[in-house]
């Protein structure tokens, strides 16, 4: 098993860092291992059907295994890992019919956001939305999928934010592993990234103009792109699935 990257020390945020003026959180040594261990499975740097190592991920991120046992069982809660008592850790296969439970969840709570902020006569509610825009659009033109994959995120969790329902951005977060790693298993297809920005602005472009209707055409056709590619999707990676 190959760990690569950072550690514990330098494990940052999914926005790629503290925003300015953003809380500084205070949470436990198995919080930050969950969530350093999620974003890679979520980032397919370790892959369905792996096999992982709690004592290997303990001496990589210098902890003892204990806070490495709890953060595996939290993500086998959420169906990230399969964990197999006194034999072995795997990273869970996606699951397709929960992606599109999750989807189906995160349609409701985005249509119901777009149609706050589009109805709240103060336009600024979507000014941080808009300068997450612009930064995905500078990580597209270097050629970066991974900070843009992370402002991807970022953009809706910011007009959830902005519609004052962040709590339930979490909640659809800890249940959008399976639907994650299809995201990210599609992004590399060309023409993937232009066409995430292209619904990007159409949302935001609505939201300001106050056209609630083309606002909530833009999230449905946006949110049902990477569904709509899933059979070609398993064909291309089947031991994923």
């Amino acid at each position: 098993m190959s760990l690569g990257g950072a550690r514990l020390a330098d494990i940052e945020g999914p926005s790629g860092g503290l925003r300015p003026g953003a809380e500084i959180r205070r949470i436990s040594v198995s919080q930050q291992i969950r969530e350093a261990l999620r974003e890679r499975i979520v980032a397919l740097e370790f892959v369905p059907g792996q096999h992982l190592s709690r004592a290997e991920i303990a001496d990589f991120y210098e902890v003892s295994q204990t806070p490495v046992r709890d953060a595996m069982m939290k993500l086998e809660e959420e169906g990230l890992l399969v964990i197999h008592p006194q034999s072995k850790t795997a990273v869970s296969k996606i699951d397709v019919e929960q992606a599109r439970e999750t989807q189906f969840l995160r349609l409701s709570v985005e249509l119901e956001v777009t149609r706050r902020l589009a109805l709240n006569p103060d336009k600024k509610h979507a000014a941080g939305a808009r300068q997450v825009y612009a930064q995905q659009e500078a990580a597209f033109a270097g050629g970066d999928l991974e900070r843009f994959a992370r402002f991807d995120r970022l953009f809706h969790q910011q007009l959830c934010e902005a519609a004052g329902v962040s709590n339930l951005w979490k909640l659809v977060t800890a249940r959008s592993g399976h639907i994650d790693r299809l995201r990210n298993l599609n992004l590399p297809d060309p023409g993937k990234p232009a066409n995430i920005l292209h619904y990007h602005k159409k949302i935001l472009d609505a939201i300001e103009a106050g056209d609630l209707a083309a606002a909530e055409t833009a999230v449905r056709e946006h949110l049902s792109g990477t569904l709509s590619q899933v059979s070609q999707i398993i064909a291309r990676y089947p031991s994923y699935f």
